[in-house]
């Protein structure tokens, strides 16, 4: 390996910041300091790159960027060459490789947000603080959708910290720009604005017949007593009963499907890396949630975190993982807070680590964060950026199951997929399929946003009907920016259903739009949002995201609409032949979804038409 180094040199933060995460160094080999040993010999470098991400976030976090003489520290450290340690920190929108002030503000800008307003919040930070890129951001989806508009400050230093605006206003900015610098000396801090987000978030907070959500909201989450005393680590006990092979004959026959969006058949998944030879196995729950209008998975992180660490250790057990990976997406400093505290005290009470419950089973989590990169979402894009590589997807064959996460079988699914494993457990296979239960996210035009958990086969009517839509509903759209446009509210919320009628369940998304919103400004923020977030590996999703956006702008410019009212308008023919190019060829489900929501909107809606 060629390692090129320029001579930069870190500051003492910064050198602080990595040795707090990595040690010390031992050697000038590693960036110590030169002794008479070293001189003598050479040390073999062993590399530690799936350490690249952590080591850039201890940076980033302390600092507010990441400069040239701190990247060739972890560089040393790690044993990286720089160039492309480089690529892997400028692929994240969290990191910057220029100085910036170490408060920025991140305001929401997409589908759900600018449906309530997030384009007056925009102008306000333009007229305070100037263009975008240095003490504010424009923002892809927060998260934090239930109360849009959302604005989310984050503070490097020691500790960093995080402060949450939900639902910000025009005057938010004013708050933030004049807000006195945090106490580098306070504890870590995570602070939210409003009433208790978590149980505003879930409408039927309280309803004795939920299965997933029935403890947010009423249990206290960082309290383990609370937990167990609400039926907590009764689905483990039952797993250890059951054995490896019982545990995943119940997840089959309860017909259990990924949540992601792909619903995939979470018992084969768990079968087929059960049987795989090579050893070891490893266990990864895909929190990184970015999927415009989705915040289920962040729902159930903050409200009940020790159900995710309990399904996570009743997967690794069914599937022989002795180590698991929660890769959660680096705008969830709240939901990443409460999993720290769960992990660590769950591994304090026996739960996690060696002979857990005196079973003999050995299994423990380690939570990696993402830095923003809404690709990292995807099942082999997520091992890229554990491994520190920039987290762009591999091509399948081979699958995880038999290669994924540091070339070893791999079992990767999704919070919601996982924390339905608790009542398979508890109820049994036939009682759970009896009365299956999804998590949807319902958004904007409604009088109680939030998550709602229902059984398959309710309706969208149904389901809306709950959420107390407001006005006149123009449409919804299903499954977030990958999904697409309907106005049929009779459809039934399966997998099957949706399919039916020309849509998809995807993650859960339900965005209901009115009257108020211009459907031409949400395609191009939708045609943005993908061409932002492309990692540029395959040529139809890396010029096929440009040139729809280009073509959307240009029908969107038009002063006479009637120009493009024909079925053969040169723009329309363009959209068309590039949609089904990125849909057919694109290496992963980002660009061969890139067009849904836009085709829909103008068969459907007939925007453009």
């Amino acid at each position: 390996m060629d390692l090129r180094f320029r001579g930069a040199e870190p500051s003492e933060e910064e050198r602080a910041a990595v040795d707090a995460l990595l040690g010390p160094p031992a050697t000038a080999w590693e960036g110590g300091a030169r002794s008479e040993a070293d001189l003598r010999f050479a040390t073999r470098a062993e590399p530690r790159r799936d350490l690249l991400l952590p080591a850039l976030h201890a940076v980033n976090d302390r600092v507010g960027w990441i400069s040239e003489g701190a990247l060739e520290y972890v560089c040393r450290r790690l044993t990286v060459p720089p160039a492309e340690a480089y690529g892997v920190a400028t692929f994240y929108s969290l990191f910057s490789m220029k100085e910036r002030p170490k408060r920025a503000l991140h305001v929401c800008t997409d589908l759900a947000c600018q449906a309530k307003g997030a384009e007056d919040v925009r102008k306000r930070a333009l007229e305070r603080l100037g263009p975008p890129g240095t003490s504010w951001h424009e923002s892809p989806c927060l998260g934090m959708c239930e109360r849009a508009p959302a604005a989310l400050a984050l503070e490097a230093g020691q500790p960093p910290c995080a402060q949450v605006y939900a639902p910000a206003t025009p005057d938010t900015i004013t708050v933030v720009t004049e807000a006195p610098p945090s106490s580098n000396g306070s504890a870590p801090s995570v602070t939210v604005t409003g009433e208790t987000p978590v149980k505003a978030a879930v409408p039927q907070s309280g309803d004795p017949d939920l299965l997933l959500l029935k403890r947010v909201g009423l249990v206290d989450p960082a309290s383990l007593d609370d937990y167990r005393a609400t039926g907590g680590y009764t689905a483990l006990r039952r797993a250890f009963e059951l054995g490896p092979a019982g545990v995943i004959r119940e997840v089959l026959e309860s017909g259990l499907v990924g949540r992601g969006g792909a619903a995939f058949p979470t018992g084969r998944k768990w079968d087929a890396a059960a049987r795989q030879p090579d050893h070891p196995h490893y266990l990864v729950c895909n929190a990184d949630e970015s999927e415009p209008g989705t915040f289920k998975d962040r729902v159930v992180m903050e409200g009940d975190p020790y159900a995710l660490v309990e399904a996570m250790t009743i997967a690794a057990y069914a599937t022989g993982c002795a180590k698991g990976y929660l890769y959660i997406r680096g705008e969830y400093p709240r939901a990443t807070a409460r999993l720290q505290h769960a992990i660590a005290t769950a591994r304090a009470r026996g739960l996690l680590g060696d002979d857990i419950l005196g079973k003999g089973l050995s299994f423990d989590i380690e939570l990696r964060r993402g830095a923003g990169a809404y690709i990292c979402g995807e099942e082999t894009a997520i091992f890229n950026s554990i491994e520190g590589q920039r987290g762009e997807p591999r091509s399948k064959p081979p699958f995880p199951v038999e290669k994924g996460l540091f070339g070893k079988p791999t079992v990767v699914n999704n919070v919601e997929t996982l924390v339905n494993v608790l009542p398979i457990l508890e109820r049994g296979a036939q009682a759970y399929a009896a009365a299956e239960p999804k998590l949807f996210c319902v958004s904007g035009a409604v009088e109680r946003p939030g998550v709602y958990e229902l059984t398959f086969g309710a309706t969208l009517r149904e389901l809306l009907e709950l959420a107390g839509t407001t006005g006149t509903t123009r449409a919804v759209l299903l499954g977030g920016a990958a999904g697409a446009f309907v106005t049929e509210l009779d459809i039934p919320l399966t997998f099957e259903g949706t399919r039916n009628a020309g849509a998809t369940l995807g993650s859960g998304v339900v965005l209901v739009i009115d009257d108020t919103v211009d459907l031409k400004r949400l395609l191009l923020r939708i045609a943005e949002f993908f061409r932002d977030e492309s990692c540029g590996q395959c040529v139809p999703c890396r010029v096929g995201t440009v040139r729809q956006e280009e073509a959307l702008h240009r029908l969107s410019r038009r002063v006479d609409p009637s120009l493009s009212r024909r079925d053969d308008d040169p723009d329309l023919v363009l959209l068309r032949e590039v949609g089904q190019t990125m849909r057919d060829a694109s290496i992963c489900g980002l660009g061969q979804t890139a067009w849904n929501a836009v085709e829909s909107a103008i068969d459907r809606l007939g925007v453009f038409r």
